[in-house]
């Protein structure tokens, strides 16, 4: 079965930060990244938990990235 997709909404503001972190960053687009968020905070990140998955310095950078976002 093919899974489907579905629209969450976000205030514009955040949207708009994400739109600055995925600038220069190696995602294509905010869905992208907002995808690849939550599936790291999830711990559903290709089925490992995170701390298996980035190095201390990657993990740094994503919890910098979370705190700027306001989640952290």
């Amino acid at each position: 079965m093919r899974e489907t997709k579905v629209t969450v909404k976000i205030p514009r503001p955040l949207y708009r930060k994400v739109q600055q972190v995925v600038d220069g960053s190696g995602f294509s687009s905010p869905t992208e990244f907002i995808v690849y968020v939550l599936r790291d905070v999830l711990g559903e990140h290709g089925g490992r938990a995170a701390k298996d998955t980035f190095s201390e310095a990657e993990l740094a950078d994503i919890k910098r990235k979370l705190k700027n976002l306001g989640y952290l």
